[in-house]
């Protein structure tokens, strides 16, 4: 073979393996298998609520180019036949609300509800995860002190419902703050004792921390993320079975290797359960 044609051989290669990624991610299964009507033609347009590493890598939409949610969205696009995924950042509590719009679908760890489902429409599961107790190092939680302790939920998690019904803090206990960033701060500046949130979270968190946070607990919840439809959205049973074709395939567990267990730094399994 002649150099000319090595030197074609390698360009139309490089330029197959470009074709074959969306950021960062690697691709599976077959492009275009699927079809979809995108809000806007060309891209599959995602909503999450940032900062959310391990799951978004980046401190912006425009930054993000991997993370297990990020390419979760990247190989759905694909196979939906799309070469581009566009991220907006929103409100976690306005999404789950069903109250955003002109979207696709939105991935952002959120728990699938009964009450949710009155508002938006959600996936099949890719994602289990319980709900974790993050604290300064040291700290010592268990099932007899937690209702004494000062508790940091996010609004519009689980965790409010789970604190308020299940465990019984009383009000003045708990503290609801409308973003994560904020919540981790007040517990460094020991405003709160415990941030309940899910376990998958608060482990990146306390990985990223350095020594000065970490998880000693978690409750067992069953509970499982879902992607968000727009409610009545004439793309829900595509992107259902490409999500399900996903989990089938091992695609998301291959992400979860990928993207989550370094920034867990551990096993979530390991992390001790307390009895409400």
């Amino acid at each position: 073979m002649s150099k000319k044609w090595i030197v074609l051989l390698a360009m139309a290669v490089a330029s197959l393996s470009l074709a074959q990624k969306i950021g960062d991610c690697e691709l599976t299964g077959k492009k275009g298998e699927y079809s979809i009507k995108p809000v806007v033609p060309g891209q599959l347009t995602v909503q999450t609520n940032l900062p959310a590493p391990g799951w978004w890598n980046g401190d912006t939409p425009q930054t993000i180019k991997s993370g297990f949610e990020y390419c979760l969205a990247a190989n759905i696009a694909y196979r939906a036949g799309l070469d581009k995924v566009v991220v907006q950042n929103v409100s976690f509590d306005a999404l789950v609300a069903g109250q955003t719009k002109a979207f696709d679908l939105a991935l952002s760890q959120v728990t699938i509800t009964n009450e949710r489902k009155k508002v938006v429409d959600f996936s099949p599961p890719y994602f289990s995860s319980d709900q974790g107790l993050l604290v300064r190092k040291g700290t010592k939680v268990n099932s007899s002190n937690i209702k004494s302790l000062k508790i940091g939920v996010q609004q519009g998690t689980t965790a409010v419902d789970f604190i308020k019904n299940v465990l019984k803090v009383p009000a003045a206990n708990v503290r609801v703050f409308p973003d994560t960033p904020n919540m981790f701060t007040a517990l460094q500046a020991r405003q709160v004792d415990v941030v309940m949130l899910d376990t998958a979270i608060v482990l990146v968190q306390a990985a990223q921390s350095k020594g000065a946070l970490e998880v000693v607990g978690q409750y067992k919840t069953g509970e499982s993320y879902g992607a968000i439809y727009p409610k009545g959205s004439p793309n829900r049973a595509t992107l259902d079975r490409i999500i399900q074709a996903l989990v089938a395939d091992g695609t998301t567990k291959k992400l979860t290797q990928t993207y989550l267990a370094k920034e867990f730094r551990g096993d979530p399994t390991s992390i001790p359960y307390l009895k409400p």
